[in-house]
């Protein structure tokens, strides 16, 4: 199974993913933004990185960034339910700097489980 990292501001997105991704079997560890995020990253290096893009601190185009440049191989999934508005588009930036998989807030399990058994390992995919 795999170990993740949920970087999340939003209590409940947080302690919802956590519980999905516990009862498939995977380690998981939490942080409440970016820079308690690199934090973690910088001492554990995880298989996936789940992170939302606007959050206090450091946010997650940044996560995505310094976690590519210094760890390549650890798949990201960027989530956001903002910036849509004025032709910016978070998300697609995720995109375009490396995230393996985006999610638009609000998340449903059916798109969560997508954007996990991309970033997961053949011999690990979730149902």
């Amino acid at each position: 199974m795999a170990h993740i990292c949920v970087i999340e501001d939003a209590t409940l997105i947080r302690e919802t993913l956590q519980r999905i991704l516990h009862k498939l079997g995977h380690t998981v560890t939490s942080a409440v933004n970016g820079r308690d995020g690199l934090d973690l990253c910088d001492k554990t290096v995880f298989d996936i990185v789940i992170t939302d893009i606007i959050m206090p601190e450091i946010e997650g185009i940044e996560v995505l960034r310094t976690i590519k440049e210094k760890s390549p191989q650890t798949r990201v999934i960027a989530m956001s339910g903002g910036g849509r508005a004025a032709n910016t588009d978070f998300l697609k930036i995720a995109e375009s700097l490396g995230a393996d998989a985006i999610l638009y807030k609000p998340v449903t399990q059916d798109g969560f489980m997508k954007a996990l058994n991309i970033c997961l390992p053949n011999n690990e995919k979730a149902s």
